[in-house]
This record gives structure tokens, C-alpha cells and sequence, in this order.
């Protein structure tokens, strides 16, 4: 079951459109679908383990109420008989819990179990007769209702959250009763309803079926078919239940997906949205763009793991800094990021967020540049950009690859701006635009302005017009 669980999760995930951004050791998609893997079999083994924990307390309960009544009908030494079979039923369930539960559960026990549960069952059936005899003919076991035992058992075993064990169980429970059955009709004197001819009068098969030691074939075999019917759908039942699980697994996989580049407070949403995330529309946008200065002479005199572990400290930093203000992750640049806020929604706060975000960010990178220093280590310089207004965002590529993308005038400006803070020896270059709509959202008081001051206007490459600009020096940072 397992095996098709597992290829019914993977035709989900090539169903589902995701965004990938390689890493330098490992894609992220494969990343995550190994994550995803771990995370379906660990929910279908704690929804088996939480079926056979309900079924075993079920069964106790049951075989509690069972040997009460046995105890009050039936007389001894009999009922030390039937007492007992439950109590073997009792130690075979919390045998089988006991095992099940432990780190190396054997794949085996639990049929093994299923099948002697069945023939204890046939067992005091047919052994109850042959142990203590009796006034009855023992044909007569085959019409107290025994039979009804067999469905329980049946029931508590579906509860196992196994398809293919209550299949089983079915098979099991259908042979046991059939050689139960079988035995019994082989005592001498048995009369069955095989072989009857037309020649027979109402009369005298009314005699027959009224003869105790008269066995129904008809019913008997009627009996097997409906057990094997009920286990059969329940089986269908159980598997749906898994396909549920597998399910929910996908969809946290989809969140997990979406919690790469977007603030956690908006997975929920996004994941619970009607509407494509990639419908192409245009909307305004907060872009910021930051990245580490002279990182490329860095890395020429350090060992390639040091210069990953370097590039993974940083992200993490980055990243933390965009979550926490609302922002998206829109890619990592090598040595820096790209973000924006306002995507997929806009808000009024986008601006502020933004400058937020950058102040965090260099708040966290002098940080670790005194923890680099105290180890000997050079000091790193974060150079952020930002700028405010219109872009067009949606999905781009092709039906194997999408990648929600933000694009427009205002990305290559962000980009420039971030250029721009080597020539003016700044940490921060952010454009008169950003910073209007964030006075304007927070009537005129913004903490994360702190600090910047004008700067000229300036003509940036690949535009004619000056822009107009506000910075952070590296003293005031």
C-alpha cells in the first residue's frame, strides 16, 4: 500500500505548479519532496499506530462486556472456557500494540496476529463442543450467531488504517469460518442441503432444516461472501482515509513551497486563495535589492565550504529580516536578494515595510560583523537599494518551469540604486518616491528614516531622467 500511496503522491506533485530556485549543493525541489516523503510516512505510521491504540482500548472494552454476559449465561466450568479465549484475545492485542509501537516493528506481525485472532475464534466455535460435548448435536454451533463475532473482529482490525491488512483480515476471517464450518459438518449424521433433488415435498425439507444436526450450506456460504463483501468496502473506506493524509501532506508541501518566499503570517492565505497566484497584473510594489560589497575578492582567498557556510549565514539573515516586515522573497543573488513587499497583495505599509526591512538587515549584518571580527575574520559590507511604483508581476516561463516573476522600470531602478551606494559611499540608497508613499501611509512619522538624508538627484544608467534619491552614510548606519 505504501508503494501505491507513494506513486498516487507523486502524480499529485507533477500536478502541482511550483517555483524552484536552484542551490548551490542540492535543488530545492529535490529538498523538499525527500522533506514531504518523510513527513507521509511518518503521518501514515502515527494514523496506524493511533487505529491499532483505538482498536486494542475497543477491544478490551468489548471483551469486557462479553465476559460479563458469558459469566452470568453461561455455566462452569464452561464459562472458564470462554473466559479464557478472551483473555488470549486481550494478551494477542496488547502483544500486537507492544510491537507495533516499537522503533523496529516486524511488517509481518500484524497478519500473523489478524490470523490467530481468526482461529482462536473458530477454535472456541468448534473446540467448545469437542472439549465438554453436550446435550445439543454440534451441528447446532453453526446456528447460535457465532458467526457475528467474525464481523467484529473485523471491525476492530479496520481501525488499523491498513487497506491490505482488512483485506486480509476478510480472507482470514472467510477460511476460518469455512473450516470451522467444515469440521463441524463432518461429524457423522450430519444432514446438508447439498444434493437435494426436485423429488423432495415442502414437507419433508422443513423436516430437514428443522433436524438439529442439519447444516445450511446455502447460508453458510452466503456468510463467507457478505464478510468478504463488508471487507472489502471497509478496506475502500481505509484507503480513502489515507488518500486524505496523503493530501493533507501535499498541501503542506504547497505551504512549504510558498514559505520559501513569502512572510508566514501570508502562506494561509495564499494557500487558501481561490484565485491563481500568477495572475499577470499590474499593481505598486516596494523592490529592494541588497548585496554584499567586494564579496567577489572574499571569496578568491576562501575554501568553497567556507564561502557556502558564509552565503547561507547571510541568506538566513536576509531572509529573516524580509519575513519579519511582510516582505517576499523573490530570489537569491548569489552574494545578496531581491525583494519585494506588496506582493501578492499591496498594502498601505508596503514602503515602510520596506525601509524596515533594510534597517534590519543592516542591523543584523553589523551584528555578525562583530562576532566575524572577535574571530579574526574580515567584516562584511551590506549595500541596499529601494525603490517604489508600478510593476507588472505574474508567472513567466514555460508549462515545465514557472517562476513567479516581478518586472518593470521600477525592478531596474532598485537594482541601480543598489549600484549607486559604492559612488556615494552609502549603505542605504533609496528613491524620493519610496519615501513619500511611506511618510504619506504613516502621516509623516517613520522610524525606519532615521538617519537618511538627501542626496542629489541622480542620472542612473540605462534611464534619462534624474532620480531623486535619499541615503544612509556609513557613519549614521
Amino acid at each position: 500500500m505504501m508503494a501505491q500511496s507513494w506513486q498516487w503522491f507523486e502524480q499529485g506533485m507533477a500536478m502541482a505548479v511550483s517555483t524552484t530556485v536552484a542551490e548551490p549543493l542540492e535543488p530545492r525541489r529535490a529538498q523538499l519532496e525527500r522533506l514531504v516523503s518523510d513527513r507521509v510516512a511518518r503521518a501514515l505510521r502515527a494514523e496506524e499506530l493511533a487505529g491499532l491504540r483505538l482498536a486494542t482500548r475497543l477491544l478490551i472494552a468489548a471483551v469486557a462486556v462479553i465476559a460479563l454476559w458469558l459469566f452470568y449465561w453461561v455455566a462452569p466450568p464452561q464459562v472458564l472456557f470462554l473466559e479464557t479465549i478472551l483473555a488470549l484475545f486481550v494478551v494477542l492485542a496488547l502483544l500486537n500494540y507492544r510491537v507495533a509501537s516499537g522503533e523496529r516493528p516486524w511488517s509481518w506481525w500484524g497478519y500473523a496476529v489478524v490470523a490467530a485472532n481468526f482461529a482462536l475464534l473458530t477454535f472456541s466455535m468448534v473446540g467448545y463442543d469437542l472439549v465438554f460435548g453436550g446435550a445439543w448435536p454440534p451441528q447446532m454451533m453453526l446456528r447460535n450467531g457465532t458467526f457475528v463475532y467474525f464481523f467484529f473482529v473485523l471491525a476492530i482490525v479496520a481501525l488499523s488504517y491498513s487497506p491490505r491488512l482488512v483485506l486480509f483480515a476478510g480472507l482470514c476471517g472467510a477460511l476460518a469460518w469455512s473450516v470451522g464450518a467444515w469440521l463441524i459438518a463432518r461429524t457423522p449424521g450430519t444432514l446438508t442441503s447439498f444434493g437435494h433433488g426436485p423429488e423432495m415435498s415442502p414437507d419433508q425439507l422443513l423436516s430437514e432444516h428443522l433436524d438439529p444436526r442439519f447444516v445450511d450450506l446455502d447460508v453458510l456460504i452466503q456468510d463467507v461472501i457478505v464478510l468478504l463483501i463488508v471487507a472489502s468496502i471497509l478496506a475502500a473506506g481505509v484507503w480513502r482515509s489515507r488518500r486524505l493524509v496523503l493530501r493533507q501532506a501535499v498541501a503542506a508541501r504547497e505551504r512549504a513551497n510558498l514559505a520559501r518566499y513569502f512572510a508566514p503570517t501570508m502562506v494561509d492565505r495564499l494557500a487558501q486563495a481561490d484565485q491563481p497566484l500568477g495572475a499577470v497584473r499590474a499593481q505598486p510594489v516596494a523592490v529592494l535589492f541588497a548585496d554584499i560589497t567586494g564579496f567577489t575578492r572574499l571569496a578568491e582567498h576562501e575554501a568553497p565550504e567556507r564561502v557556502i557556510a558564509l552565503l547561507r549565514g547571510l541568506h538566513a539573515r536576509l531572509e529573516a529580516a524580509v519575513f519579519e516586515h511582510r516582505g517576499t522573497l523573490d530570489k537569491y543573488l548569489g552574494d545578496g536578494v531581491m525583494a519585494t513587499f506588496g506582493t501578492p497583495e499591496a498594502s498601505l505599509d508596503d514602503a515602510a515595510n520596506a525601509l524596515a526591512s533594510a534597517r534590519a538587515m543592516l542591523a543584523s549584518v553589523d551584528a555578525w560583523n562583530r562576532d566575524r571580527t572577535a574571530r579574526g575574520e574580515p567584516p562584511l559590507r551590506l549595500s541596499i537599494g529601494i525603490h517604489y511604483g508600478e510593476v507588472v508581476l505574474g508567472d513567466i516561463g514555460s508549462a515545465r518551469h514557472l517562476e513567479f516573476a516581478v518586472i518593470g522600470d521600477v525592478v531596474n531602478v532598485a537594482s541601480r540604486l543598489e549600484e549607486l551606494t559604492r559612488e556615494l559611499d552609502a549603505r542605504l540608497v533609496v528613491s524620493d518616491a519610496l519615501v513619500e508613499v511611506a511618510r504619506a501611509a504613516a502621516g509623516g512619522r517613520v522610524p525606519a528614516l532615521a538617519g537618511l538624508e538627501r542626496a542629489a538627484p541622480q542620472t542612473l544608467r540605462g534611464r534619462s531622467a534624474p532620480v531623486a534619491l535619499w541615503m544612509l552614510r556609513e557613519a549614521a548606519a
